[in-house]
């Protein structure tokens, strides 16, 4: 049990991960879908570890992913990290694997944090820990981390910039947030194929061809397909509109996955150099360019910030 200070409210501890989820206060004029993502997630957590059977096997998956295997090459040393809706956690636990950062993985869903909890447990992951938070009441000080990263999650809450300011406060100056969404015009591919497979049945999951491949096992393809088509909210956002948000909450803008440059991201590209952000126009065209490799990922696209010293 986890018991405030302040004003002596009680958190329970469920087996081994705090309960720090604090209901989020009324908005005026801000849709709360809190619950119904909850509910959505606590019946198919995503993604799954059906696939991964020991700690270098979670090792060997995230190399192959560039951005994770770069994020691990390149976080600062002895790095506090928050991972803000990890899911079921398995890049906290590949991030906590390394002996010199501490990795918390927060998430509000109880059935995912139990699974990514469990995998950290039978395979002692020193560096990775888990709780239950609500991203727009972070149960941290401000100034607390030197990373957050929320990737793939903002998009579907209700105010997904009120959730990136409820972030922003909690990182140190000098700290670095990573955010990854759906892009308005990658995630459109995404959308016509929902509505064909809303309209003729699931028999036009095909259309999707990660679902083609053959190195889906029906777990994994269950959970990319309810978390791409059956989600019961997401929103849609511009690289222009996330240098919105980075200038309001006092950040600056450091690089992006895709590129807005077209320089080539590989094994040497640097996450934490400054790179251009170019004009509306180069922005508009890496969007585009989403689109035309259909919507891979959802059309999702990577910013990455560092939060000004003054």
């Amino acid at each position: 049990m986890f018991r405030c200070s302040a004003c002596g409210q009680a958190y329970p501890l469920t087996n081994e991960i705090p309960q720090l989820f604090v209901p989020s206060l009324p908005t005026a004029g801000k849709l709360d879908v809190t619950n119904i993502v909850k509910e959505f997630y606590e019946e198919v957590p995503f993604p799954n570890y059906d696939d991964l059977d020991n700690s270098e096997s979670l090792r060997s998956k995230a190399r192959r992913n560039i951005f994770a295997d770069l994020l691990d090459r390149q976080l600062p040393p002895n790095a506090l990290v928050l991972e803000a809706g990890c899911g079921t956690g398995q890049l906290t636990n590949f991030l906590g694997l390394h002996s010199r950062r501490r990795v918390i993985g927060a998430d509000m869903c109880m059935n995912s944090l139990g699974l990514a909890n469990g995998f950290r447990s039978k395979f002692a992951i020193a560096n990775a820990t888990f709780l239950q938070m609500n991203l727009f009441r972070p149960p941290f000080m401000d100034e607390t981390f030197d990373v957050i990263i929320s990737n793939g999650v903002l998009h579907t809450t209700g105010d997904p910039e009120g959730g990136f300011k409820s972030l922003t406060a909690k990182l140190k100056p000098g700290g670095f947030f990573i955010v990854g969404l759906y892009n308005w015009i990658g995630h459109l591919s995404t959308r016509w194929r929902g509505f064909m497979i809303n309209l003729f049945g699931n028999r036009f999951a095909f259309l999707d061809k990660r679902l083609r491949g053959q190195d889906l096992n029906e777990g994994r393809w269950a959970a990319w397909f309810r978390d791409q088509y059956k989600h019961p909210h997401d929103t849609c956002h511009s690289m222009t509109e996330v240098l919105r948000w980075f200038d309001s909450a006092g950040l600056e803008f450091l690089s992006s996955i895709p590129t807005i440059d077209n320089s080539k991201i590989d094994k040497n590209w640097r996450l934490f150099e400054p790179h251009s952000a170019g004009t509306a126009i180069d922005r508009f065209s890496t969007e585009l360019e989403l689109l035309l490799y259909s919507g891979a990922d959802g059309g999702l696209f990577i910013m990455i910030g560092r939060k000004r010293t003054s």
